[in-house]
């Protein structure tokens, strides 16, 4: 192995003396920025590739930069390389070890670039995967939610507003609202995707390069689609990182939102769902707890991955252009927040997998509230020529004699119901019945059970 002075620092001729123990160790983001090797060794062999296509390297060593290159990717993976806090971070990490392997001559791999832009493209590779890795586990989610709302067609549930029986809807429609929220981030995701595909490399430390170096080619290599426009805001945008957390945080507010209401029905005051026993914890102290504490995780965590989103906007605000160090922070927040996010959904599609309608309790609380007295106000419209407020102050004097009477519209009989409106016949009575209901809601979008047949086959087919 050649002896070289690049194990020392590479800015020794400059700085003369060592730095510190201390910040050596601060400022030291090898602990961190190691997930990206793979991503930093591939950009470094485009990189390498490109100088060799420009003539600015020869075929020997490239080839040879290659070779220590796929050789230090094979130690990382099999857990034989040794990262080394004094050279900072991982791609100085990377580029010491390729000294050790080939010598001299690795001193070419920096040629036309920065840390930089190296550490953008980096980033942006990496975003791509992990972006694709949430798209597949919501993909998972919308299945399992798809196999629920199949088996649960004709099962009837009130819909809330204000958490207040509002109408009666199918528990299976309810669930295919998940999978609208779900689809709007899984577009988000891949929104945000076309919006980073922009190669950095090659705009090097700020101002560009002054070799003849080819940017297009390496954009076609690492799947880009075309290079940036300016170099001075390529190594200062942090825009993706934004994007990406939004994008994060918004998917973790949804599921939040919904183990909310999954723990209000899971509650024994409303006990509309039932949990298996491999989605609840118990108490220390009460044998009889069964406590829905995954769901409570996904609830909490939302705070942490918008903290991530909130750091990240702070550091950003005061910074002018171009690179700080400031910005070496991007990665601990990005891996965080994608790390929270892809354990949230994962458990959140065991939840779905072990989740079970109380149907008997969603039909008895159907039956409360008179949710059907919309039924009745359009039928006044659409049979009796009355305007709706009119068909509105009717029907809300036919609900105040209900609770007067503590009784249910549907147990009112014709005489009584003429009461309210002498020109009813007798076919009124089918308006208070739950299933006519919900097969009226036939417009697009509504809760009827041919719709909700149609949405779940529409759904089937994009898989």
């Amino acid at each position: 192995m050649t002896k070289n002075k690049n194990n020392q620092a590479i800015w020794e001729n400059r700085i003369k003396n060592s730095t510190s123990s201390f910040f050596q160790r601060v400022g030291s983001s090898i602990d961190i920025d190691k997930r990206l090797y793979k991503e930093d060794i591939t950009g470094s062999i485009a990189h390498v590739e490109m100088l060799f296509k420009q003539k600015i390297i020869s075929f020997k060593i490239k080839n040879k930069i290659i070779y220590g290159l796929s050789k230090i990717k094979k130690e990382i993976s099999n857990k034989k390389f040794e990262f080394n806090k004094n050279h900072e971070d991982i791609h100085m990490n990377i580029e010491k070890r390729l000294f050790q392997i080939i010598g001299e001559e690795a001193g070419y791999i920096h040629t036309g670039r920065s840390r930089n832009d190296q550490v953008i493209t980096d980033l942006k590779i990496w975003i791509k995967s992990a972006s694709k890795e949430i798209d597949f586990c919501l993909h998972k989610i919308i299945k399992s939610t798809l196999n629920l709302a199949t088996k649960n067609i004709y099962t009837i549930m009130p819909g809330f507003t204000h958490l207040k029986n509002a109408q009666a809807v199918s528990f299976a429609h309810y669930l295919m609202a998940y999978i609208e929220i779900f689809q709007r981030d899984r577009k988000r995701f891949n929104n945000n995707l076309e919006s980073l595909n922009e190669n950095p490399l090659g705009v090097a430390a700020i101002a560009g390069t002054s070799f003849n170096i080819d940017r297009d080619f390496t954009t076609k290599k690492l799947g880009f689609k075309k290079p940036t426009n300016n170099s001075i805001d390529t190594v200062s945008d942090r825009d993706f990182v934004l994007d990406f957390l939004y994008c994060v945080s918004v998917c973790a507010m949804h599921i939040s939102r919904m183990s909310e209401e999954l723990i209000i029905w899971n509650s024994d005051g409303f006990k509309l769902i039932n949990l298996s026993d491999k989605v609840v914890t118990g108490s220390s102290i009460m044998p009889q707890k069964k406590n829905p504490d995954p769901l409570e995780y996904l609830r909490g965590k939302s705070g942490n991955i918008y903290g991530n989103l909130f750091s990240m906007l702070t550091i950003l605000k005061g910074l002018p252009l171009s690179y700080f160090k400031d910005l070496q922070d991007d990665k601990e927040i990005i891996f965080s927040s994608n790390d929270i996010l892809i354990n949230c959904l994962k458990i959140f599609d065991e939840v779905l997998k072990n989740l079970s309608p109380n149907k008997k309790r969603m039909l008895e609380l159907a039956n409360s509230g008179y949710i059907t007295a919309t039924d009745f106000a359009d039928y006044l419209v659409k049979n009796h020529s009355l305007s709706f407020r009119k068909a509105y102050q009717k029907t809300a004097d036919l609900v105040n004699l209900a609770e007067k009477k503590k009784k249910k519209l549907g147990d009112f009989s014709l005489e009584e119901l003429k009461k309210i409106e002498p020109k009813l016949t007798n076919d009124v009575l089918k308006v208070f019945d739950l299933k006519n209901s919900i097969k009226s809601k036939k417009t697009y979008g509504g809760t009827s059970f041919d719709n909700i047949k149609k949405m779940i086959f529409k759904y089937n087919k994009l898989k």
